[in-house]
């Protein structure tokens, strides 16, 4: 997913601000609860889009919602609000956790399959593959996309395993074309 430079501006500028005053952690946390909250709320998010609300009136929302965060988050919060870029808040949270476990050493790996998966078979292929460290922490998101039809996806960071039926295919049906 691309992050906007706004994301990854106000994530660096608030990572720097948690590093110096000892933050990091909880904000971390903290940061994890409204991506939650932003990506399970289409009220929410249709509230913080509509251009003809005041910001005044989407600080007082935000910091009902957000009101068990600590100081330095909901003072981003709102600092966001008044900036009128209320529409990245979820982008700048997931951008600063991404930072937070960059540092960290935590890989993001992505694996898209056909159907649900046992866990014996999600070790199974990360065990195949040299992109996964075993060594190391990973941060597993797991998407079913019935449309591969069987197979699966594998991303970690910016690279890529796809052994997905649908790509053998397109991939045959490019070489029938070609001869």
């Amino acid at each position: 997913m691309l992050t906007s430079k706004v994301a990854k501006r106000y994530a660096q500028g608030l990572l720097d601000f948690t590093n110096e005053s000892g933050q990091t952690a909880t904000v971390f946390s903290e940061m994890k609860d409204v991506v939650k909250i932003m990506a399970e709320s289409v009220d929410l998010n249709k509230f913080f889009h509509t251009p003809y609300i005041d910001s005044k009136k989407k600080v007082e929302v935000a910091k009902e919602i957000f009101k068990g965060l600590s100081i330095s988050s909901q003072n981003l919060i709102t600092l966001v609000i008044k900036q009128g870029r209320e529409n990245q808040l979820k982008n700048i949270a997931q951008e600063f956790i991404n930072k937070v476990e960059d540092i960290n050493g935590v890989q993001r790996v992505t694996l898209t399959t056909a159907t649900q998966l046992s866990k014996e078979n999600l070790d199974q292929i990360l065990r195949s593959t040299n992109l996964v460290n075993p060594n190391s922490n990973f941060d597993l998101n797991v998407n079913v996309k019935p449309e591969i039809l069987g197979g699966y996806i594998l991303r970690v960071g910016d690279q890529q395993v796809d052994a997905s039926v649908k790509s053998k295919l397109n991939q045959i049906k490019k070489d029938f074309h070609l001869n």
